[in-house]
């Protein structure tokens, strides 16, 4: 199975699957609203913003696994994101990352390495995997890195041009 055939569901309850983003470059994020690395989410909205006439989008999956932090439900969580850091990209409902009920979505990307070539579970909310116009996961970034460090801006240009 694809990624692009996973099925998912958008914040607001709908069914959904990645298949509208063939071709488009992805930042595909954990996110979390209580977070230390929640204000990761202006830059996460200005790559969006910045970069989605060409091709690229980020897509943000709440995740309330590490520490409690995303415990609110869909609503308020839309309303936090919208009020708070004026995210336009789309969101899609709360998921599990680790475990045994870990979401397909993630039991894909878990099996790719980051650049120190480990693989597995997610470290904690903000973990980002560039997702290829093709559906493959180009690269993986831990949560600690800024999405708009320049090794992470380098590779999503990259894409955009191979897409």
């Amino acid at each position: 199975m694809s990624l692009y055939d996973i099925p998912l569901r958008t914040l607001s309850g709908e069914p959904a699957d990645l298949s509208p983003y063939r071709g488009t470059t992805l930042l595909i994020v954990n996110v979390a609203s209580q977070c230390g690395l929640t204000p990761q989410y202006t830059a996460l909205e200005e790559l969006h913003r910045r970069y989605a006439e060409r091709g690229f989008a980020v897509l943000g999956f709440p995740c309330n696994q590490f520490g409690g932090q995303e415990p609110g439900d869909a609503e308020e969580i839309r309303s936090f994101c919208s009020t708070t850091y004026g995210v336009t990209f789309p969101m899609f409902e709360k998921v599990e990352v680790n475990g045994a009920s870990r979401h397909p979505l993630y039991e894909v990307l878990t099996a790719s390495e980051d650049a120190s070539g480990t693989a597995g579970d997610v470290q904690w909310n903000f973990e980002k995997f560039l997702i290829s116009p093709g559906g493959e996961v180009e690269a993986r970034f831990r949560p600690r890195t800024a999405p708009d460090d320049p090794e992470v801006v380098a590779r999503i240009e990259a894409g955009i041009a191979a897409g």
